[in-house]
């Protein structure tokens, strides 16, 4: 429950991507840290966007001589299903915690506590669902940091306040955007954007014949340009928004639809959401809904490489990371002017933003339209990756926390 193992890559292969100069410095930064403890706590292993990143972020603390766990907080289904509430009230969308639900919250964190180690010098925890856990351990020499990847902007004031007081028990935070510090947090809060692994199945180079194939398998032509959204099947991802919007595009432009997605443990609403998307989609031959288990990465790698149009039309953002992968892979990305995307899209430098159904159909239009400004928006969004997104730089960050916070230069 408390480690994970994989097989990663080594530092040195990031070399070639980020230079030799920053493989050396994280070194130096873990030599001037010295021995740590340090521990990851989420509430899943598997599916969504911190899952991921904690999977390939961990074998590299733990090649620097890092001491570095990874623990996740079990829970049933009320319990996710609160959650998953609370999540989409802190993106803004209205919710009220009924008594029940704050119960379930409290009792499901308090009974994790005694089975998970706090035994540490640096305790991450990250978003809303394992932030309780601090109010239930005795002693607290640890410190302890609140990794929020959501979009708190705007929260709904009731769920928030339920939050809040917990969230202060912290010694800081780290958010994913600018726009979504809290001034009257009374912590210190940190920018830390999420990353991805370049060298990951998902990310990595691949041939275009493994492309084909997998195309192939999964039953999607080539006979027209490919538009894509890969994200799990939540309404804030807006998938029913895109399938319109394909569709007013689709009258001007030949082109075909896939949506790719799959389900995380700790999110209770996609199966729920799939069926609404296939009945919003009828049986339009032009549009692919593909339902991918969670260790689909080179399919959704393939299928982003194999896309002319790549989209991420949510209504609320803590990030976007198939934004990032999108653009390490030079496509040309359509993305919501929401949450995090506007720190990863210069609109009209890298990519396009949008704030509409018909918007976004536009944008389709224009670009399906345009090779020369599909390929220049590739060129500048992939060196947009290659300088703030990869997980090297959130390697680099999270040493440069805990060396700063050991060391009192705060």
């Amino acid at each position: 429950m408390r480690e994970n193992s994989v097989c990663a890559n080594a530092l040195d292969e990031y070399t070639p991507l980020i230079g030799e100069s920053e493989v050396k410095e994280l070194r130096l930064l873990v030599e001037r840290l010295g021995s740590v403890r340090m521990t990851m706590i989420n509430s899943t292993r598997t599916g969504g966007g911190v899952a991921e990143i904690l999977w390939r972020l961990m074998p590299l603390f733990e090649e620097l001589g890092v001491q570095a766990t990874w623990q996740v907080m079990k829970g049933d289904e009320p319990f996710f299903q609160v959650t998953k509430n609370i999540h989409n009230a802190l993106h803004g969308m209205p919710h009220e915690l009924t008594p029940k639900e704050r119960e379930i919250y409290l009792s499901t964190t308090k009974a994790n506590a005694p089975d998970l180690d706090f035994d540490h010098d640096f305790i991450f925890i990250h978003d809303p669902q394992p932030a309780g856990l601090i109010k239930y351990v005795k002693s607290r020499k640890a410190t302890w940091i609140w990794r929020c990847h959501i979009d708190i902007s705007h929260p709904v004031p009731g769920v928030w306040n339920f939050l809040e007081p917990t969230l202060r028990r912290y010694h800081s935070a780290i958010v994913s955007s600018p726009a979504f510090a809290q001034g009257k947090l009374g912590i210190r809060q940190f920018l830390f954007y999420p990353s991805i692994d370049p060298l990951s199945d998902k990310n990595r180079e691949i041939p275009q014949r493994e492309i084909n194939g997998i195309l192939k398998r999964l039953g999607i032509p080539k006979d027209k340009p490919i538009v894509l959204q890969v994200s799990r099947y939540d309404r804030l991802k807006d998938p029913i928004g895109v399938i319109r919007a394909f569709r007013l595009a689709q009258r001007h432009v030949p082109c075909r639809l896939v949506l790719a997605g799959g389900a995380a443990d700790d999110d209770p609403e996609g199966a729920e959401v799939l069926a609404e998307v296939k009945a919003e989609s009828g049986d339009d031959p032009d549009i692919h809904i593909l339902v991918l288990p969670p260790d689909s990465n080179l399919e959704i790698n393939a299928l982003q490489r194999a896309a002319t149009v790549v989209l991420q039309k949510s209504l609320r953002e803590g990030f976007g990371l198939t934004v990032t992968e999108g653009l390490w892979k030079k496509r040309a990305v359509i993305g919501s002017a929401v949450g995090g995307i506007p720190n990863q899209i210069r609109n009209e430098v890298n990519g396009v933003l949008v704030h509409s159904v018909a918007g976004c159909a536009n944008e389709i239009r224009r670009l399906l339209s345009d090779r020369v400004l599909r390929e220049r928006f590739g060129k500048y969004g992939h060196e947009a990756v290659r300088e703030e997104f990869l997980i090297t730089g959130a390697l680099r960050r999270y040493l440069l926390l805990m060396l700063m916070l050991r060391e009192g230069l705060h």
